[in-house]
């Protein structure tokens, strides 16, 4: 029922020599090419990170993973601590696991949620999305089904559905709402019910295997990791991954390009070996490639009063390289629009940037209440992209909190670093104490109207 990605093998090689590179052409390349690279090379530093780990932890500041096939179930939301992800969610409780079908299938149970909304998405190492089980597509009762590679041919058990993963490798994102801490114990019995298991372990007793740390796996963000790569690493490390993790049938010209370059799956990268002017270039891909990226989050999005909003899907990128990377820059594991829809507040109404030392409110008239089937929140993030610390712990607001309606049905969101006053609380969503700030409104399982752009967030206003 998923529709599957199709993928080649490595670049081929160069049968004949190619011209050399213009000091032009090998400035373009070395960009271009740093793009192209950078979704791929960041999910593989989450993915070290992230299953560096002996058992499952689900420190939710910080430091939560899992051996590689097992899942970590987050007991309760992340605080201002947690760096692993940028701009995390405040809604859901998070089951992450990141997956190798290399050498078998992985067979995951999902429990009846009991009509709770929850989602699994699925990425490849690119970061598409290939299949996304939930309660959108594959509804709430009781379901199995089996990751297999890229080019795994067998039976499965009659049961169990067959989902085929572009890449050997790749990254389960669940999510599942959560309305309070109330809930979460809720929340728990469902997850503990969520299982991962290898196909020759279905019907056995199996004690998941220890994971083997490896002390030299930097815990620093990764975003930070690969933004401190100089251009030299960055690509040794890119044709290292590009060698296990087929890349689309569409990339040929890109890796073509590449491939003048020395950078091609199956041969090792040497930047000595490069010219001048490539070596050159190479060196400054990363520093220029990430400006590239950051200057593309400003004009990429259709921004309608004040709020960016993806102009195209997102989840699977084609050949639209840029926005892929910066997809994974602001927001890696972004999920189709289908599933949420993440309206980005980066100014207010006159079109400046948020402070925090400023006065805000976003005012929604009844039938601007954010359409979504599941439901919605107000996320506050840091100049960082994190949670900020606040005297509440509020990170996110929305339709599962007690807010205060106006007379008409209308209803008012507070953003400052300070109270607004007693009789505002329940409607304040906390800025942070300093810096720059920015918000993201998530509608979770949006209605059509969402999707087609018909309907807007409204303004966000600053007051004086």
């Amino acid at each position: 029922m998923y529709a599957q990605q199709t993928r080649t093998g490595p670049a081929r090689r160069q049968t004949g020599k190619s011209p050399a590179l213009t000091p032009q052409e090998a400035a373009e390349l070395a960009v271009d090419g740093y793009v192209y690279a950078y979704p791929l090379v960041l999910m593989d530093v989450t993915r070290r990170l992230m299953t560096n780990f002996e058992k499952p932890s689900a420190s939710p500041g910080g430091g939560a993973g899992a051996p590689m096939n097992q899942f970590v179930h987050m007991q309760e939301v992340p605080d201002a601590k947690f760096t692993d992800v940028v701009r995390p969610n405040a809604d859901t409780l998070y089951s992450v696991l990141w997956f190798d079908v290399s050498k078998e299938p992985l067979v995951i149970h999902v429990p009846d949620s009991g009509g709770r909304f929850y989602l699994l998405e699925m990425l490849d190492m690119w970061t598409d999305v290939f299949a996304s089980p939930g309660k959108r597509t594959t509804g709430t009762a009781p379901h199995s089904f089996a990751i297999v590679g890229p080019s795994w041919n067998g039976e499965l058990p009659g049961d169990v559905e067959m989902i085929r993963a572009p890449t050997n490798f790749g990254w389960i994102i669940g999510r599942t709402q959560a309305n309070g801490k109330a809930d979460y114990k809720n929340v728990h019995e469902f997850q503990a019910g969520l299982t991962a298991t290898p196909l020759s372990g279905l019907g056995k007793a199996l004690v998941p295997p220890k994971g083997k740390v490896d002390p030299s796996i930097s815990k620093t963000a990764p975003v930070e990791q690969v933004a401190a790569m100089d251009g030299e690493t960055f690509f040794a490390r890119f044709v290292q991954l590009l060698g296990d993790n087929p890349p689309h049938a569409n990339d040929y010209p890109i890796l073509e390009r590449l491939a003048r370059a020395g950078i091609a799956a199956g041969e090792p990268f040497d930047i000595a070996k490069a010219s001048p002017a490539l070596r050159g270039a190479l060196g400054k891909a990363p520093a220029l490639g990430q400006a590239k990226i950051k200057e593309y989050q400003k004009r990429a999005d259709v921004v309608v009063n004040g709020w960016a909003m993806v102009g195209t899907p997102v989840g699977t990128y084609g050949t639209d390289y840029l926005k892929r990377a910066m997809i994974a820059l602001m927001g890696l594991g972004a999920n189709t629009l289908e599933d949420a829809f993440y309206p980005t507040a980066l100014t207010d109404s006159e079109g400046r940037p948020f402070d925090s030392g400023g006065k805000y409110v976003v005012h929604f008239e009844k039938d601007q209440i954010p359409p979504a089937r599941a439901f919605w929140s107000l996320t506050m993030y840091n100049d960082e992209q994190f949670f900020a610390d606040n005297p509440i712990n509020r990170y996110a607001i929305g339709d599962r909190d007690a807010l205060k309606y106006n007379a008409d049905g209308s209803l008012d969101l507070y953003i400052s670093r300070a109270s607004p006053g007693a009789d505002k609380e329940s409607n304040w969503l906390p800025a942070p104490a300093s810096g720059a700030f920015s918000m993201n409104l998530r509608l979770y399982w949006p209605m059509p109207n969402v999707l087609d752009r018909t309907w807007a967030p409204p303004p966000v206003k600053r007051i004086e």
